[in-house]
């Protein structure tokens, strides 16, 4: 083989590594963005309350909360009213510690206690799949807050992913993932979540179509003790419980529904290792 020829293979094959692992990446990314995480639930472009899909991830929907007011943001790669201008590191240092490219801090309800847990492998995914999304302009209000936000944490290093033959460690990646707990731990009366109790639910949600109380994920009497991996699955998927009652629509259950078999299977493992609190923590 000639010089020349031998620097074409080589060229050829790099070029097909890195196809390869952009198509992963981007196989990935919408797994996570579109199910696991669910980033539809609040940054999908609504008109009249539908979700409308050419619009994607344009943001826009008003997240009012007791003490704050909240607009989902345009998380399309638009130039001027979405993440278009931002660069890889800024745009993964804006979903995993909820710093803008300006140093301002990104504000709730975005859960960066569950995203600091982002692997790198999974960030560089999420970001190639936002960048490939549809460019939609969609000028988003700011959201307002009563005071001054402060950061999530200290800078990331790097941040390595479970080791996927440890069930339960993937299954509590996951958990983190998806946000399970900002809902399902209950919280005291200045909004904290009482963290010696994650999982153990109670935790009043107001919503349009009415008020809910999450569940108890513990494996307590009250919680998952008696569920069936199929039953699991089902309120994930279909927003029903083990008795065949709907639930109201307080999970992204659209999302939750792409969840892999052994994703669910991870995430109820370790759901199962939790210590059995009562529900609420009471």
């Amino acid at each position: 083989m000639t010089r020349m020829s031998l620097a074409a293979a080589l060229a050829f094959a790099c070029g097909t590594a890195l196809a390869q692992g952009k198509a992963a990446d981007l196989e990935r990314g919408k797994y996570l963005v579109e199910g696991v995480m669910a980033c539809g639930h609040c940054h999908a472009a609504r008109v009249n309350g539908e979700r409308k899909p050419a619009l994607g991830l344009a943001g826009g929907i008003a997240l009012p909360e007791p003490t704050y007011r909240a607009f989902a943001p345009n998380i399309t790669p638009d130039p001027e009213t979405g993440i278009g201008k931002w660069s890889d590191a800024e745009l993964g240092r804006a979903i995993r510690e909820g710093i803008r490219p300006d140093g301002s801090v990104i504000g709730p309800p975005m859960p960066f206690d569950s995203y600091r847990a982002i692997s790198d492998d999974d960030l560089r995914a999420i970001v190639v799949y936002l960048r490939a999304q549809p460019a939609v302009r969609n000028d988003v209000p700011k959201s307002v807050y009563p005071e001054q936000l402060k950061p999530y944490g200290p800078p990331l290093a790097k941040v390595s992913g479970p080791d996927p033959r440890d069930r339960i460690a993937t299954g509590k990646y996951l958990v983190e993932l998806a946000h399970c707990m900002g809902c399902h731990t209950p919280r005291d009366e200045k909004g904290m979540a009482l963290k010696q109790f994650t999982g153990a639910g109670g935790q009043l949600l107001k919503r349009p179509y009415g008020d809910s109380l999450s569940r108890n994920l513990t494996p307590h009497e009250s919680g998952l003790r008696d569920w069936t991996q199929a039953q699991f699955a089902a309120a994930l998927r279909e927003n029903v419980s083990p008795q065949g009652i709907k639930y109201k629509p307080v999970m992204p259950t659209a999302a939750y529904g792409t969840i892999a078999d052994a994703d669910i299977a991870a995430m109820l493992a370790y759901l199962r290792s939790l210590p059995p609190l009562p529900f609420g923590g009471r």
